[in-house]
């Protein structure tokens, strides 16, 4: 019996600006560079395939943040920055040890960096909203040394002590319901507070175009590595819109029941590479034994 697959993108998937960027920094470096290896200060991208596609190339991924780690002398060995960012002690750090810098932090990460700076050189407080084991986090925090980092509402409400101005940064992939929650039980303590925008649209443009996705389809296949947060808060969105959901990293993981559906949509993390939708596409099709793709 044959059966007729309808394969849907997302209009709004796969990498977004500040990762594509950083992934081209590095390639661009290994063409560029005549020390080998190449290195990144930590790990590029939350996406296993395309961390091992990049060592492949010559990539050496360090542990960011641990100067006892690093090499003593780098001999003018390309190390890229990463998108999240680095505290200027660490960027320090490399160029004191003869590193070649290739800064691919993204834009939105640098203006938070420097708006914390500048607020914290007028005698504001800082906080920082977001996930204080978070790369971008740890640099910014950087720019403003004694910054206090809050997770959630809980934890304002633990504040001993509070200035009387302050001024609110978020981390750019946190939920706007998250920070507003954040903002809201600063606000109520704090009688001067700052609150700025400095949420990345990349997290809610793929959300919102899940949910245009979810209403045309009977399943959702989400792309992206397990560990990326932002393809997990994804999957979580399309399991909410569409219980036939499911996350997968590579196109081996596509569960065998897809075949009883003759809908399907694919969305995908912003630190998943076009090559690994691509894949993911094509063995869907395979599934079937006739069926045409069409694209949203």
């Amino acid at each position: 019996m044959n059966h007729t697959l309808r394969i849907l993108r997302a209009d709004i998937l796969g990498y977004c600006m500040g990762v594509r960027r950083a992934v081209e920094a590095a390639e661009q470096a290994l063409l560029e560079s005549p020390v080998r290896p190449v290195y990144t200060y930590g790990p590029l991208i939350h996406n296993r395939q395309a961390i091992e596609n990049l060592a492949s190339k010559g990539i050496v991924t360090l542990e960011a943040g641990d100067g006892d780690e690093l090499p003593r002398d780098f001999g003018g060995a390309s190390v890229i920055i990463r998108a999240h960012g680095v505290p200027p002690e660490e960027r320090s750090v490399l160029e004191t040890r003869n590193a070649r810098i290739v800064d691919a932090t993204c834009p939105r990460v640098v203006s938070s960096q420097k708006r914390a700076r500048s607020y914290y050189e007028r005698g504001y407080a800082v906080y920082l909203a977001g996930d204080r084991n978070h790369g971008e986090i740890a640099g910014i925090a950087g720019y403003a040394p004694g910054c206090v980092v809050l997770e959630n509402e809980r934890d304002v409400e633990r504040l001993e002590e509070l200035p009387g101005r302050a001024v609110l940064i978020s981390q750019t992939t946190i939920k706007q319901a998250e920070y507003d929650a954040i903002a809201d039980a600063l606000a109520r303590r704090v009688s001067e507070l700052v609150v700025l925008s400095t949420i990345c649209p990349a997290t809610l443009e793929r959300q919102r175009a899940l949910e245009e996705l979810a209403s045309r389809v009977e399943a959702v296949i989400v792309v992206g590595g397990l560990h990326s947060a932002n393809t997990q808060r994804l999957f979580l969105t399309a399991r909410s819109l569409c219980p036939h959901s499911w996350h997968i990293e590579t196109p081996e993981e596509i569960p065998a029941e897809i075949s009883r559906y003759s809908s399907v949509g694919i969305t995908a993390g912003a630190s998943t590479p076009d090559e690994t939708i691509d894949a993911v596409e094509q063995a869907l099709q395979k599934v079937y034994y006739s069926g045409d793709s069409t694209h949203s």
